[in-house]
């Protein structure tokens, strides 16, 4: 089981498993490609980091300094860091969770799994989600025959109809990969992170 949430984290791994990068290029691509879901920007950034580093998820590679600029540290991903980023990826976009930004930030990140692993992960998450449609579902049938009016059931209603919406484009995204039409190269990872960083 991959640990807990950490979102940050996360796609510091992700960032550096497409190149080594010190923490100042990792909050610019954050902030260029919109990750919004990422908060307290720098500092979580720089916690991140230094936690990272500690659990030697990652591993400084070379310091340096340009003028009067800071010391700058770069960071690169370690094989274990790379299983960890694996397990993360997985786990959130196998598990549905109350918290959307988790599946967003999974999604984001996507592209950093094996084509393969993130099918089977969303085929997971379709699957799950779709169980939990038919729970929502039988509870509501329930309800109705035991007479309670439909007032009480509207964020049943509401829950489901996210529910839906989130399994039809999970299964649209399924389908897109089958087809070939999204892009799964390194290339296309490294020419975006190269665009951001000149």
């Amino acid at each position: 089981m991959a640990r807990r949430t950490d979102l940050v984290g996360l796609t510091v791994l992700a960032m550096l498993s497409v190149r080594a990068s010190h923490p100042y290029e990792l909050h610019r691509f954050i902030v260029d490609t919109h990750k919004d879901y990422i908060t307290g920007l720098p500092r979580s950034l720089y916690h991140a980091v230094e936690r990272l580093a500690k659990e030697e998820l990652i591993i400084p590679v070379e310091t340096s300094r340009e003028g009067r600029r800071p010391e700058r540290t770069v960071y690169e991903i370690t094989e274990e860091g790379r299983d960890e980023l694996a397990a993360r990826l997985r786990a959130l976009l196998e598990q549905p969770d109350s918290d959307r930004r988790t599946f967003v930030a999974a999604i984001s990140l996507v592209g950093c799994l094996p084509m393969g692993e993130a099918k089977h992960a969303l085929r997971t998450r379709a699957a799950t989600v779709e169980g939990a449609i038919a729970g929502i579902e039988a509870h509501m049938r329930g309800m109705a025959e035991s007479g309670l009016p439909v007032i009480l059931m509207l964020e049943m209603e509401y829950e489901r109809e996210l529910l839906v919406a989130e399994l039809g484009w999970v299964r649209g995204v399924v389908a897109r990969i089958d087809k070939g039409e999204l892009d799964w190269s390194a290339t296309v990872k490294q020419s975006l992170m190269e665009q951001v960083f000149e």
